[in-house]
């Protein structure tokens, strides 16, 4: 493959049956046959390559294909999973009809499946992925993020339940999965090392005291964070699209002859 990775290459393109029947799916919403982060070969060669470099605990993190997609990544009794961090809920068929209007208001200015079609193809960019560990597949962070009632998939709210635990603050919704995985966060020795890392500077205060939420909320986890009204949706979707282009500009910018990348 070599050391070059092409921060516009689209995930889906190379991921088998990804847009088979996607507009029958999902109740005709629109979602796709296969998942990227398990089936497709180019993401599975970027994050090897991308995540392979020093640690701030002083470690290589050398990281390894499995044999299988269930062994995607792995590095010493860490086995680690790809994650789209880049989600806007439009295949989400419970909330269906607050889809419809947003549908209704894009349509006003363009093609809606041309929008989606569109807005797919660059959130399966490799500024729009992460990886996790999944060694223990109860308590994955990944799956524990989806799941939850009060993150809903969202990565902004994910970063502040990581920012609180470097803060020793367990008193969020993912404050236990947090502390099943300590392992794992120990790496990074503290949040600003774990944000420098991942390139996730672009969410984050220039002082690492906050994050730059993509929907604002009042942060006590009582209440559904999705938006509730189409105005809403606009501002999380343009905000998630602004952090994307900025990552993966940081992406690109990245020299695999740097000493951070070299055993």
């Amino acid at each position: 493959m070599g050391s070059f990775i092409d921060t516009t290459f689209d995930f889906t393109s190379d991921t088998p049956h990804y847009w088979d029947n996607f507009w029958q799916n999902c109740e005709g919403l629109g979602c796709g046959s296969a998942d990227p982060d398990l089936k497709s070969p180019t993401l599975r060669n970027y994050n090897k390559l991308l995540w392979s470099k020093r640690l701030p605990n002083g470690e290589f993190l050398d990281l390894q294909k499995g044999e299988n997609s269930n062994d995607y990544l792995i590095w010493k009794d860490f086995n680690f999973g790809s994650d789209s961090i880049i989600n806007v809920y439009l295949h989400n068929t419970l909330i269906k009809p607050f889809i419809e209007q947003i549908k209704t208001e894009i349509e006003k200015t363009q093609n809606y499946k041309e929008f989606r079609e569109n807005y797919l193809r660059k959130s399966y960019t490799i500024g729009g992925c992460m990886i996790f560990p999944k060694t223990n597949r109860k308590f994955s962070i990944n799956c524990q993020r989806g799941i939850n009632r009060f993150i809903k998939d969202r990565f902004d709210l994910t970063l502040e339940c990581i920012r609180r635990y470097y803060n020793k603050d367990f008193d969020n919704p993912l404050g236990e999965t947090m502390k099943k995985n300590t392992e794992f966060f120990d790496l990074f020795i503290d949040f600003k090392g774990f944000v420098d890392f991942f390139l996730l500077q672009d969410l984050v205060m220039e002082d690492y005291s906050a994050i730059k939420l993509f929907l604002q909320n009042d942060l006590t986890f009582t209440k559904d964070p999705r938006p509730k009204v189409v105005a809403d949706w606009f501002v999380f979707y343009k905000k998630q699209m602004e952090f994307l282009e900025k990552r993966n500009n940081r992406i690109s910018k990245i020299r695999f002859n740097d000493e951070n990348y070299i055993k």
